[in-house]
């Protein structure tokens, strides 16, 4: 698994550090979207500090992508394999209203947005709102 992990970092052009081997590790395990505040918990003795620097790397290297689902805090989940953070490459965001979990819908896009001529899309956030079906049932 380690070097699995390394050759995955390695791949986004990430030195493979110890915090950033657990943290790779925590996000690949999590089936939700997690907050900074989540995950200074997985890691209690962790610097806040380097654990936001981490995802900061993360996310600067397409590792990862940012959700800012209207919850109040930005949560963040790992990018697919051939992402780039394009705009065609976004995905929709479902955030439960029962169990504040946020999900990526991987496999629906975000519509098309035809912007008039002298506007220039830098990024598109969709959050869905409902009741995933762990609470629906």
């Amino acid at each position: 698994m380690k070097k699995e992990i390394d050759k995955k970092l390695q791949d986004k052009n990430i030195k493979p550090t110890a915090m950033r081997q657990l943290v790779f590790k925590v996000l690949t395990e999590q089936k939700t979207a997690i907050s900074l505040p989540e995950l200074e918990i997985k890691f209690e003795k962790a610097d806040k500090a380097t654990l936001y620097r981490t995802l900061k790397t993360f996310q600067e290297n397409k590792l990862i992508h940012s959700i800012e689902d209207g919850s109040g805090s930005v949560k963040y989940a790992l990018c697919q394999e051939t992402c780039e953070c394009q705009p065609e490459d976004l995905h929709v965001h479902f955030l439960c209203t029962k169990c504040n979990q946020t999900f990526c819908l991987n496999d629906i896009p975000v519509p098309t947005i035809n912007l008039p001529n002298s506007f220039y899309l830098e990024s598109v956030n969709m959050v869905i709102k409902g009741v995933c079906s762990n609470c629906k049932k």
